[in-house]
């Protein structure tokens, strides 16, 4: 074990010492704001934004633009990740990474919110993305930095809600508090900033020694972004099938907004993603903490991953049937359900099969390839779906299949109960 001066516990070390409730709560408010800025972009105001532009083809428009965007993101979360990972401010290895992926993101938004063009939306949003890559890269690896092994499901389950949260958060804050598109814009760009300051600010940073760095190779740099599936099968496993559940989800997600309008007529589309969001998050509520809490205390994680990603595949497959309001209600509350167990107990599972303590922020970046790479699969998969098919069905069904999947490649992972 590598120690400070004093003998004080540095970056690279395991941690054992639960951190206290306010910790996890200024964590959360981080990721709230980052989740905002995400989720009520894509939900609300890209599409209608893209609609303004080019409405004949706005389906192929806001895959153009996602899906660019997401190759920012595929890139932007690992090598961010290393960076924060070699990084020795004496503000810490996170924090910096942190507040500076914030900023960027704020600048990013505030310029988007007057472009008026396909190409400036997409450039913007790329910038956008590869800020809150790095800010999300700093903040996912300060639960395996700091939470000890024994309290990450409950830590986890804090940290996860924000996402779905700041969906409706977000999605209030642009339609109801903000409802001019450009206003909504500026306010998500304030509030990623304002939520990021209080965990930045109020909370500690492991510091990297500078010895602890490793001398800087160019090479061995680049390799380094190639894990062996057959040296750490599990990492590899745990992966894989997170990319399949967010795949799934992202899919089924993509042309919420359109379904609702053109599929079931509904006449306030906009105002029905919220309902739906409410609802999906009431869910999310209603097991995340308890689940987490359930597998730190039993010190189990596959079955409550397994699980979630079935009950997540029901609700999939109940919307590729039933294409009516109440069983799009019906299909959010279950999703939320098994959303919330899943968010919870995968993300503590993840930080179990890391590869090693000194390239943690790097890893997770990696494996937040499965959240991000599916914003650029799932407009190909959903667009193709649509364009030659014309068919919600398939698309639900399809996400339904995905997901199944996704329970299926847990079982694998031998090193985690």
């Amino acid at each position: 074990m590598t120690t400070g001066a004093r003998g004080t516990r540095t970056a690279l070390d395991e941690p054992t010492t639960p951190v206290p409730l306010g910790w996890t709560l200024r964590l959360s408010a981080a990721v709230l704001g980052f989740s905002m800025a995400v989720v009520a972009p894509i939900q609300i105001l890209l599409p209608l934004q893209i609609e303004e532009i080019d409405a004949a083809d706005k389906e192929t428009s806001l895959a153009l633009v996602t899906g660019c965007a997401a190759i920012v993101s595929i890139l932007a979360a690992p090598i961010a990740g290393a960076l924060s990972d070699r990084t020795t401010s004496r503000r810490g290895r996170r924090h910096p990474w942190i507040l500076g992926g914030a900023l960027l993101c704020a600048i990013a938004l505030v310029t988007l919110s007057v472009q008026a063009t396909v190409l400036g939306v997409a450039l913007c949003w790329m910038v956008a993305q590869g800020a809150q890559n790095s800010m999300f890269a700093g903040l996912t690896a300060t639960v395996p930095d700091q939470v000890p092994v024994r309290q990450r499901g409950f830590v986890s389950a804090f940290a996860g809600l924000p996402l779905p949260l700041g969906l409706v958060l977000g999605v209030l804050v642009v339609t109801v508090i903000v409802p001019s598109r450009t206003g909504g814009y500026l306010a998500l760009a304030v509030l990623v900033v304002l939520l990021a300051l209080p965990f930045v600010l109020g909370t500690p940073d492991l510091r990297l020694l500078p010895q602890q760095r490793p001398a800087f190779e160019l090479r061995r740099f680049v390799k380094g972004f190639w894990i062996s599936p057959r040296r750490h099968p599990d990492f590899a496993w745990a992966a894989v099938a997170r990319l399949a559940i967010q795949l799934a989800n992202s899919i089924a997600t993509l042309y919420l907004l359109y379904f609702l309008r053109d599929e079931l007529d509904f006449a306030d589309p906009a105002g029905g993603v919220f309902v739906l969001t409410l609802v999906y998050t009431a869910g999310i509520l209603a097991t995340s903490v308890l689940a987490g809490r359930l597998s730190d205390r039993s010190g189990r994680r596959k079955v409550f991953v397994v699980v979630s990603s079935v009950v997540i595949a029901v609700a999939m497959l109940l919307l590729s049937v039933w294409h009516e309001w109440i069983a799009v209600v019906i299909a959010a509350g279950i999703l939320g359900l098994g959303y919330g167990v899943y968010v919870a107990v995968d993300n503590a599972l993840i930080t179990q099969v890391l590869p090693t303590a000194r390239d943690r922020a790097k890893d997770l970046g990696i494996v937040n390839l499965a959240n991000t790479a599916p914003q650029a699969l799932a407009p190909m998969i959903a667009g193709a779906i649509i364009a030659l098919l014309d068919s919600y069905t398939v698309l639900y069904l399809s996400a339904g299949l995905i997901a199944l999947a996704g329970a299926v490649l847990i079982l694998p992972i031998r090193s985690v109960r």
